[in-house]
């Protein structure tokens, strides 16, 4: 059964093609591929980010609180309206992070957030974070923001599972068609050359990491996915009203 409540920290770090397979060849050492990863290069993960009319809770988010929230719908490739996705809530205090979220077909997904009435529970459901997501949406009134994917290479380490390394790439958005089963079309957020690497664990991470991250000077970057693309939308925005 999937994992659906995580509690963990999560670093991010940027790099170049060239660092990245440099990276990778000292992760072989330590980690192992995830199953899917072993079979494919990389996996689509595709999010459907929901706010309110004024984009309060992106806004929030980039004015660096202790504590932020956020709801997305995930899907792993283009689903269908009846395939199964992921409705989650993801949760910032103190640098922690804790994400909950329950499976639900797709057109239930949908119906869920639209109308903020609970589906009737099923046995893929899971009840705790039905009820929370419906707190969620009852405090704020939201909307379907933002379409975003990427292609992820994904690691975990061989004698410690709680220890996950990921790759990001091809990252690409879109402000229209906000539904996963329209397609997987989207304008690329950063440059082709850059990748985006998070360390994901619950407690300190190993020596080896750390010295990896020195040799190769990767530092902690405060990267938002959503965030950037939202401060990129707006810069457009007020660029379009002073040429006019």
């Amino acid at each position: 059964m999937a994992i659906e409540v995580f509690n963990r920290y999560e670093n991010k770090f940027m790099m170049n093609s060239d660092t990245y397979e440099k990276v990778l060849r000292t992760l072989d050492e330590y980690m192992e591929l995830d199953e899917y990863n072993k079979m494919h290069d990389f996996y689509t993960i595709a999010n459907i980010y929901y706010d309110t009319n004024d984009h309060h809770l992106i806004r929030k988010s980039l004015s660096k609180p202790k504590y932020k929230e956020k709801l997305r719908l995930r899907a792993y490739g283009v689903p269908s309206l009846d395939d199964k996705v992921y409705l989650e809530i993801k949760k910032k205090v103190f640098g922690l992070v804790n994400k909950r979220r329950t499976k639900l077909v797709l057109s239930e997904a949908y119906d869920f957030v639209a109308t903020g009435q609970k589906p009737e529970l099923k046995k893929y459901m899971n009840r705790q974070v039905l009820n929370e997501i419906e707190y969620f949406l009852s405090v704020y009134e939201l909307e379907p923001k933002l379409y975003l994917a990427y292609d992820r290479k994904a690691y975990f380490g061989i004698d410690n599972r709680d220890l996950r390394i990921t790759f990001d790439t091809n990252i690409r958005t879109r402000r229209e068609d906000l539904r996963l089963e329209l397609g997987d079309h989207g304008e690329p957020l950063l440059d082709k050359d850059v990748w985006l690497m998070e360390v994901k664990a619950e407690k300190t991470i190993p020596i080896w990491l750390t010295r990896m991250l020195s040799e190769y000077k990767l530092y902690k970057k405060s990267f938002s996915k959503y965030g950037t693309e939202f401060k990129t939308m707006i810069s457009k925005v007020r660029s379009s009203r002073i040429v006019m």
